[in-house]
């Protein structure tokens, strides 16, 4: 069952490794919402995630995924005033503005978003860019998946800004590349063009994702191919979101510099075209394109095997012989291990050597 509504204006150091049998005892209905932020304004942005979360979960969804740098928005379209060799100040007086919108982790709009969680009973999903709580200088595109409890499950930072990008963003330690098990399944993601990194696909792979969050900023339609052959490699759900933004959705008191750089965008400057994939990479919800909105998908743990029966990456269709991943994964001195509402458990995990056939071990 599938159905898209338009929208409205690691573990830590000492949890056991994570029960790969878990699985939910009926379908589960599952969320993408496709929207625009309220560019670079936070604490709006985050009160229309409140209320888009609201929504999906009158539609009866457990876990909804929002966009990349949703909250305060992808800065699509923005040099920031940088070239090799030079910076302007009106560049960096951009930057500052787009700092200073950030989210801190955690802080007072990861509690708001984890409290809406907590409220509604789901797991939330959400691209944020992130501000480095001790120099409030760096930011991170991160990914926070919230549970119904309202705790932060899971702080991803991307790992490799593309491009452009890195003139804005700052680069994850990869402490995070990991799956968080849940009464869904085993829920893992990477941003965007991470999802090209062979490598860190099969990280996910090797730990047993079963719910593949892809939340992204690229709208080509070759990025369908891309989800669909993640579903079919993977053998797992996918679920990609991506913002439906209009050049009129950014402020008009930028920086001359700034404005002129959009005049010479289109006037949709981000189609969207986010899906939910099953594991034989059909469409179960999408691709939705040029408008907001929810897409719900009814998705059943137990089709996996069936999937996997003549593929498995880290199963029978592997060569732990002849191939084997060997990932280090350095401790997040970032972490917090509060556990308050909208707090992260922190993920302070020693290093993985996780074989192609799936035989993790730790040490």
């Amino acid at each position: 069952m599938t159905g898209v509504s338009p929208a409205n204006n690691g573990r830590s150091e000492h949890e056991a490794a994570p029960d790969r049998r878990r699985r939910p005892l009926a379908p589960t209905t599952v969320a993408v919402v496709q929207a625009t932020p309220v560019v670079f304004d936070r604490t709006a942005t985050v009160e229309k995630a409140v209320g888009l979360a609201r929504e999906a979960a009158r539609q009866g969804a457990a876990l909804v995924l929002f966009p990349e740098s949703f909250i305060p928005a992808y800065p699509r379209g923005l040099s920031f005033g940088a070239v090799v060799g030079n910076r302007t100040a009106a560049g960096r007086a951009l930057f500052a503005r787009y700092a200073a919108a950030a989210v801190e982790v955690p802080g007072p709009e990861t509690a708001r978003l984890g409290a809406t969680a907590r409220e509604l009973g789901i797991h939330l999903a959400i691209g944020v860019t992130e501000r480095d709580r001790v120099s409030r200088g760096t930011l991170y595109c991160t990914l926070l998946l919230f549970g119904p409890d309202g705790r932060i499950l899971l702080h991803h930072r991307k790992m490799k800004p593309t491009a452009s990008e890195r003139l804005v963003w700052g680069e994850g330690d990869g402490s995070s590349v990991t799956t968080v098990p849940t009464p869904l399944g085993n829920v893992g993601g990477l941003i965007c063009w991470e999802n090209y990194m062979p490598l860190a696909r099969a990280a996910l792979y090797a730990q047993g994702v079963e719910l593949y969050l892809a939340p992204t900023a690229d709208a080509r339609d070759s990025w369908q191919a891309t989800i669909r052959h993640i579903a079919l490699e993977g053998r797992c759900f996918v679920l990609a979101g991506n913002q439906f933004v209009a050049r009129a959705a950014y402020p008009a008191d930028l920086d001359p510099a700034s404005l002129a750089e959009l005049d010479a965008q289109p006037s949709t400057m981000c189609r969207g075209g986010s899906a939910i994939v099953g594991p034989l990479g059909d469409y179960l919800a999408g691709p939705l394109w040029d408008e907001e909105g929810i897409l719900t998908a009814e998705i059943d743990l137990t089709c996996l095997a069936a999937a996997k029966f003549d593929f498995d990456p880290v199963g029978h269709y592997s060569r732990p012989d002849v191939f084997r991943l060997d990932r280090r994964v350095p401790s997040d001195p970032h972490a917090s291990a509060s556990g308050d509402d909208g707090q992260s458990e922190g993920q302070r995990d020693p290093p993985i050597r996780a074989g192609v056939a799936g035989e993790a071990h730790r040490g």
